[in-house]
């Protein structure tokens, strides 16, 4: 089964936080950024969820960071792909270069897939388990979502920093620098998320662009054959290409060019049908004179012998005495 998602489908209108927050959630992950997904390995497990037992989670590299290592977990899907009979292709050159846009389009065709498969509802699913038998799964899952550990580690210093201006105002400016740095991190965080979004943007209109021009490059070539080449509407046509403005005047000489064409295609008249009945008739009359005359010549080419015996059989013929 294969999910036919076409580019203008609702499904490449999915945000990239509600794709992040859609794997982090159903994988119990802590993805921050679409691109981190780029190996492979989490195609592979989302495949796993909805078809539990079809993915051999034992080939999956969780830790996979060079291109060969991640070539071979896109093999592992791809494998999963033929035995479910689906035809998605993956560009697997443009997703492990961990473009934002191509990894992207991708999660948002997996998150397609994915919900299309039972209404989207995962049961009986455990897929820290289940990571735990690929390679590097340990430690991906060490790195899941924040601990409360980690929350009162990170809370410590802060406690420690307002006890300490209590008893001494000569600290204060350390505790105020201490409790600055999470809002500078929050700030670079902020900065890193503009900065993916307008990586997107920036993908986004470079494959738009690339789309219309490769259309545009294909009305060029067409325009350039030689059965159509000499038509008044191609060369037109090859005005509005090749125009360096926005000139009305180009689109008024197409629009005369449309009007010229229609009023040379109007239907015959009855009086015209009548006059081509005429030459028939004339061509008929020809061929009986033609026979007339054929007949004429053929007796003209007889011997006077000949023409005696005709004669005198027509003589014999018609004497009482004789019977024809």
């Amino acid at each position: 089964m294969a999910a036919k998602i076409g580019m203008m489908d609702s499904a490449y209108f999915v945000g990239r936080g509600e794709i992040l927050s859609w794997i982090n959630s159903t994988l119990q992950l802590n993805l921050s950024k679409v691109e981190e997904a780029a190996s492979g390995a989490v195609q592979c497990q989302l495949m796993d969820a909805v078809h539990p037992g079809v993915v051999p989670m034992h080939k999956v590299n969780f830790d996979a960071k060079n291109e060969y290592e991640m070539i071979q977990n896109y093999k592992v899907l791809q494998e999963v792909f033929n035995r479910l009979k689906i035809t998605k292709h993956i560009e697997v050159s443009k997703l492990v270069k961990g473009r934002p846009l191509d990894n992207l389009e991708f999660m948002q065709w997996m998150k397609r897939y994915c919900d299309s498969i039972n209404g989207g509802i995962i049961n009986n699913y455990n897929p820290m388990e289940r990571r735990d038998a690929c390679k590097g799964g340990k430690e991906a899952n060490k790195r899941t979502a924040p601990t409360h550990a980690s929350k009162s580690a990170s809370a410590a210093p802060k406690a420690q920093a307002s006890h300490s201006t209590r008893k001494n105002n000569a600290h204060s400016a350390d505790a105020s620098h201490k409790t600055a740095k999470p809002a500078t991190n929050a700030g670079g965080q902020a900065y890193d998320e503009q900065i993916t979004e307008l990586k997107l943007l920036v993908d986004s209109l470079e494959k738009e662009r690339d789309f219309y021009f490769a259309k545009l490059r294909d009305i060029e070539i067409l325009c350039q054959s030689p059965e159509i080449e000499h038509l008044p509407i191609v060369g037109v046509i090859q005005k509005i290409l090749y125009a360096t403005d926005d000139s009305p005047s180009v689109m008024a000489e197409a629009q005369a060019v449309l009007m010229q064409q229609q009023n040379q295609q109007q239907p015959l008249s009855p009086i015209l049908e009548t006059s081509e009945e005429k030459p028939k008739q004339e061509t008929q009359k020809r061929k009986n004179i033609s026979t007339i005359e054929v007949d004429m010549a053929a007796s003209s080419t007889l011997s006077p012998r000949q023409r005696l015996s005709d004669i005198s059989d027509v003589h014999y013929c018609g004497s009482p005495l004789t019977n024809c």
